[in-house]
């Protein structure tokens, strides 16, 4: 990229990165007992058939955590194929899509509300084909 995306990425941080897991309550488990991490939110999809759980050392709203994804029907993931993609939360995930798009990113989910819920998000793919999760931070913006 030549820099064209130039103020689209000002408010940026890292939110969280994504693990799906087969097993949510061993997972959390394992991260709260033997890590030392606080569960901070774990939420039922039905619908889409799955569950998230936010897990970290701090408050979302001021570190990065980690998101446990469950999918209800799902067998044991090999190592490799359950990482997700790290997100990032952006004041406008709208501009800054047409930003990224217009200096050459690969988007692969064009901005809008969650299939399953109301937050806003898109994706892009980095180089390796690995998966960037835009988040909108800004609750007043609908489009």
């Amino acid at each position: 990229m030549d820099g064209s995306t130039e103020g689209a990425l000002t408010g940026a941080r890292l939110l969280h990165t994504m693990l799906r897991v087969y097993d949510l309550d061993k997972s959390i488990d394992f991260y709260t007992r033997l890590l030392g991490m606080r569960l901070l939110r774990r939420k039922d999809y039905p619908d889409g058939k799955f569950t998230l759980a936010f897990i970290g050392y701090g408050e979302e709203s001021e570190t990065a955590v980690i998101e446990l994804t469950h999918n209800w029907d799902h067998e044991p993931y090999a190592i490799g194929t359950g990482y997700g993609h790290i997100a990032l939360g952006l004041p406008d995930i709208y501009k800054a899509c047409e930003q990224l798009a217009a200096a050459g990113a690969n988007i692969t989910r064009a901005p809008g509300p969650m299939k399953h819920g109301t937050t806003h998000i898109a994706f892009i793919e980095d180089p390796d084909g690995y998966k960037v999760e835009l988040i909108q931070t800004d609750k007043t913006r609908k489009d």
